[in-house]
């Protein structure tokens, strides 16, 4: 039984044990409990799946759908995943079964067994998910009692398997004698457990519900003659029970309807005790009488309604661990946490309604709604007395018009003839007055009809929302750590008077709405556990933040999104007068959706960043139509490389052997590269770079390698962690205090270092891990600096080794120089300014004597000139010591360095040079570019195999594998292609195939394009293979070109390249 009166929602939402938040809303009455669920849909499409993410932060439960024909979906592992990392319980409906009838015209023995396979399927995710976990844990727990002497020898032993025998996961999987998994069919309106016909079955045969729940799935049959229940179905040559008693009467009914049978028709109606209208019998579409007597006989609403009440948890249920990662941001753990911010556990925990409960809300997106749908901008409905005194209004203008008409309005007494005149002139007012009253409305909602007005999709977590309350709003950067650093009152300061505190606001609650589909209706308050929206936060809150009335809550930790967001656009209003619109729009866009992302390019470009190209099309739509309203261009999507380097190749590009031919050759080429760099640099034979800055005071010797595969993908999979090393270094310098970075973080860090080093091994990397003195691009990025110079060492890990002398101090000044060189230079390197990927840069040498020697010199020149007081004295030490004192005072007061000349700060300078020398020491190297891969699956049938794979390998994409579907025809294929690439991919298979097949793309990885952009032929071989000009298309140099074009950057290339002959269209006669 469904309700939709607002006054029962109020009632049952301050139940909170029978609220189910899975994700419409429905009020439920199961049996003699009424349940308030609230129903959050999510779309399928994988380009979407951040969509699901901020639905499922703010669940307990969620249902997996899934195709009983297509089976296993990237979609299905996707959600699955996401499910799984927010600590959510999932229920399964395998859907569409009637295609297995239909369609497919399996029998019901081979529809249970592929039902089956597809349970197996899922099962076997779920066990690949909860098996990490495990081992997770484990490895945990080994190091915990590494780091404890104190545990016995005996308690560690190396079985992995223990941990995996020891708990127990039986209620992870999906089972339907559990309870958790629903077979249904949307489309024909039916669907059931196998709780359903247990109950029916224990009545007719005789046998134990609870029997029946147990085997009415499995190897089992029934031996009707001794009333017993068999197992061992399949080596007898006996049907399952779920065939049996379930399948074949489901099977027989679509029989009957399909070839028109009417007297089974009427038996099998009468049997089940349901009427069905005449109409529906009447009817010729087979699938509306399949309906009509479906939707009574098996309600799809009553099975998975009945599912989530029974075996979803309520918000009372929440896991402390789940708890636990809510409240962790970044590498944080919950014990590093202060006192108070962990005692809101219990809060969370209790999902309190008291009111000295923390009042604790999750926003998990902003939506847009036309400010007309909003309720108080709603036409409301007349009460009986408007009605009324309207009547009145409209009999007594009538008799005026009547008498006004017959003349006699001035023929009546004065008395009367006064009360008459007042009458019209006291009430036309009246009436105008009140169309005047109605009327205003009207214009407020046309001029914000242009307007969207957002509101905050969230959830209660503790405490009750109230209309009116001030909130903290703390987005998802703010720390209590920095609160308490800044308040000196602490948690108990008075919220009206606080200093500033970065990412924390303090605000109203000011509308709060109950969500009816695409209704909104106005609550005063919202108990715990309930999913409301909330109006008037677009000033404060983003995409997505945290509510508390205490500022020791942390902000919960970030949205998980599976899709990437990776193909850009550049956008710009057709006439270019409309541009504040667009900007406006793509903020309101920005606000709207929880992956697209909003960028200003240097070049002043904006820039739209999106999941896919399907999500890309919604953006630009909703861009046009709802919130900029503007005709807007649209630029071909950017691309995004990434610049390397490789090893030197062993073979040339005809796969001989580089010899002492090529040698000479390809150093022939080497010089002829070399060339181009300018003079005053030296470079060596094994590629250290040797530079000097402009004013000749500082010189850098740098060299740059490849960091090994797996290196890379650690530093790419850990950049959290980088940015807490690099606070911890930063704060190290300063002098701060560390011991904030808790004990776990400190643990997680040396892991992280020692699978370094357990990557970087040989005679080239040795120590090297120990000497890496930053990260980057952007101090977090997958490229590393490297200090091997002997005057200074500086590590990332300990920071500066000697702060006591001077010296150190002057070199760790203008070592932040250095370091923002290399930022610069891993930012944009110089094949085509895209960041670099996979580089070691290595610091050989840092040499700044003369600009020790020359700021000495400067120095006891100025004080002999002033009044000698670094002149005379035998002890030269004591006169440098002197003036590097001095320097450092003008160097302070300046903000500059004594040396500022020509060309700038010597800081300045430093940062420039070193940002050359990084790039040069790129170019002697061979370098490579790196393409973004999508994994690409995708669902054919075998006559379009070759179809399919003709567009693959027009489009540079590679096949992983290929297997064929068990009990259909399907095929699915694996395969791997460039981002570049993926443009009209989709759509070309599927006009290719004639729509038989359909692939999802989810981003992978970053992959080397094993081309040389810059490679010309060079041995006889390969003259002969490619020709002079390599006439065959080089794919990395077409990219890079591709790159430079659209930057802006120089491209060398020759715009006529066949002079000798005119080439014409038409045929040769």
């Amino acid at each position: 039984m469904v309700l939709n009166s607002l006054d029962k929602m109020i009632q049952l939402q301050k139940n909170t044990a029978n609220i189910r938040n899975i994700c419409v809303l429905a009020h439920v009455d199961h049996g003699n409990e009424e349940y308030l669920i609230n129903l959050i849909d999510s779309p399928g499409h994988v380009d979407f799946s951040s969509e699901v993410s901020t639905a499922v932060r703010i669940c307990d439960g969620c249902i997996i759908v899934v195709d009983a024909v297509e089976g296993v979906c990237p979609q299905t592992q996707a959600v699955l995943r996401q499910a799984w990392l927010e600590n959510i319980r999932p229920v399964l409906v395998i859907n569409k079964i009637d295609r297995l009838i239909v369609e497919l015209k399996f029998t019901p023995q081979e529809a249970y067994s592929h039902l089956k396979n597809i349970l197996e399927q899922i099962n076997a995710l779920t066990g690949t998910l909860f098996t990490s976990k495990v081992l997770e844990e484990r490895a945990e727990r080994e190091t915990e009692s590494q780091v404890n002497p104190n545990s016995e020898q005996g308690e560690q032993v190396y079985d992995w398997s223990t941990g995996l025998e020891d708990t127990d996961d039986s209620h992870l999987y999906f089972s339907p004698e559990q309870g958790n998994v629903v077979f249904t069919s949307a489309i024909d309106g039916w669907g059931f457990g196998i709780e359903h016909f247990a109950r029916i079955y224990s009545q007719k045969i005789g046998i134990k519900k609870e029997v029946l729940m147990k085997t009415l799935w499995g190897d089992y049959y029934i031996n009707m003659k001794a009333k017993k229940i068999m197992k061992g179905d399949q080596a007898k040559g006996k049907k399952p029970l779920f065939v049996q008693l379930i399948l074949e009467n489901i099977w027989s009914l679509y029989d009957a309807v399909l070839k028109k049978d009417k007297e089974k028709i009427d038996k099998i109606v009468t049997s089940l005790g349901l009427k069905i209208g005449a109409r529906e019998a009447r009817h010729s579409d087979p699938k509306v009488q399949i309906n009509a007597i479906c939707s009574q006989w098996l309600p799809i609403s009553h099975a998975v309604l009945a599912m989530v009440c029974q075996k979803l948890p309520s918000p009372l249920d929440i896991t402390a661990e789940r708890v636990e990662r809510l409240m962790c941001t970044g590498s944080q753990t919950f014990d590093s946490l202060p006192p108070e911010t962990q005692a809101l556990k219990a809060a969370f925990m209790k999902c309190g309604s008291e009111d000295t409960a923390p009042v604790i809300i999750f926003v998990s997106k902003m939506f847009a709604v036309d400010a007309k749908a909003l309720p108080q901008n709603k036409p409301r409905p007349l009460t009986q007395e408007e009605i009324a005194q309207r009547r009145e209004r409209a009999r007594q203008r009538h008799a005026e018009k009547l008498a006004a008409a017959q003349g006699q309005a001035p023929l009546e007494p004065t008395q009367d003839g006064s009360a008459l005149e007042t009458c019209p002139k006291g009430d036309e007012p009246r009436g105008d007055e009140q169309q005047v009253e109605n009327m205003t409305p009207k214009p407020v909602p046309q001029e914000e009809n242009n307007q969207e007005s957002f509101i905050a999709f969230a959830r209660v977590f503790s405490g009750v929302a109230r209309r009116g309350k001030k909130i903290f709003v703390l987005g998802p950067k703010y720390s209590p750590l920095e609160f308490l650093r800044r308040v000196p009152l602490g948690f108990s300061a008075p919220p009206d008077d606080l200093p500033p505190v970065p990412h924390m606001a303090y605000c109203a609650l000011e509308n709060l709405y109950l969500l009816m589909g695409r209704e909104l209706e106005y609550l005063e308050e919202v108990p715990p556990g309930n999913v409301l929206g909330i109006g008037g936060l677009q000033d404060f809150v983003l995409k997505s933040a945290t509510l508390c009335s205490l500022p020791s809550c942390p902000p919960f930790i970030p949205l998980n999104f599976e899709a990437t967001p990776i193909v850009r656009v550049a956008i710009e209003p057709k006439h270019p007068s409309e541009m504040p619109q667009l900007v406006k729009g793509m903020k309101l866009l920005n606000q709207a959706d929880p992956c697209v992302q909003i960028l200003i390019q240097e070049t002043g470009e904006h820039v739209l960043v999106t999941a896919g190209e399907v999500h890309l099309q919604r953006c630009l739509d909703d861009l046009k139509e709802r919130f900029a309203k503007i005709h807007i261009s649209v630029s071909e999507p950017i691309i995004p490389f990434r610049e390397t380097i490789t090893k030197p190749p062993k073979v040339d590009m005809v796969n001989e052997e580089i010899g002492k031919q090529q040698k000479v050759a390809v150093i022939h080429q080497m010089k002829e590269d070399q060339s181009k760099i300018p003079e005053g640099i030296q470079v060596d034979s094994d590629g250290l770079i040797t530079i000097t800055t402009p004013n000749k005071l500082a010189t850098l010797s740098v060299r740059a390698m490849p960091l090994p595969e797996e290196v890379t993908q650690i530093l790419e999979e850990n950049s959290d962690l980088i940015r807490s090393v690099e606070q911890l270094t930063s704060s190290l310098n300063e002098g701060e205090n560390t011991q904030l970075i808790h004990q776990k973080t400190q643990e997680k860090i040396l892991e992280f270092k020692g699978k370094l080093e357990q990557h970087l091994t040989g005679r080239r990397w040795r120590n090297i891990v120990d000497q890496i003195w930053s990260f980057g691009p952007r101090k977090c990025g997958p490229n590393i600096l490297v200090n091997k110079s002997e005057d200074f060492q500086n590590s990332v890990w300990t920071g500066p080794a000697d702060k006591a002398s001077k010296e150190a101090s002057r070199y760790r000044d203008l070592g932040n120089s250095i370091v923002s060189g290399f930022q610069l230079a891993t930012l944009s390197g110089p094949m085509c300014e895209e960041p670099l990927m996979g580089v070691c840069f290595v610091l050989e040498k840092w040499d700044l004597s003369k600009f020790e020697e020359q700021g000495a010199s400067d120095l006891a020149k100025e004080g002999q000139e002033e009044n000698g007081t670094c002149s005379g004295g035998n002890e030269n030490q004591q006169l440098q010591d002197g003036c590097s004192e001095a320097l450092e005072k003008r160097t302070s007061q300046k903000g500059d360095s004594p040396l500022t000349d020509c060309y700038g700060p010597f800081s300045g300078q430093l940062i420039a040079t070193m940002k050359e020398a990084c790039r040069y020491a790129l170019q002697v190297k061979p370098q490579r570019l790196m393409a973004a891969m999508y994994t690409c699956e995708i669902m054919a049938t075998g006559d379009v195999l070759g179809r399919v794979y003709a567009v693959l390998s027009k489009r540079e994409g590679r096949v992983l594998q290929e297997e064929m579907k068990e009990g259909t025809d399907m095929f699915i294929i694996k395969a791997v292609l460039p981002v570049a690439e993926s443009f009209g991919f989709a759509d070309e298979i599927r006009k290719r195939t004639s729509g038989l097949a359909s692939p999802q793309l989810v981003f992978s990885h970053w992959e080397i394009i094993p081309s040389d952009p810059f490679w010309v032929p060079t041995t006889e071989e390969e003259y002969l293979h490619f020709g002079e000009k390599a006439d065959s298309e080089n794919q990395a140099r077409k990219y890079m070109n591709a790159v430079r074009k659209r930057k802006g950057l120089y491209v060398e290339e020759k715009i006529v390249e066949h002079a000798e002959k005119q080439r014409t269209l038409s045929k040769n006669k």
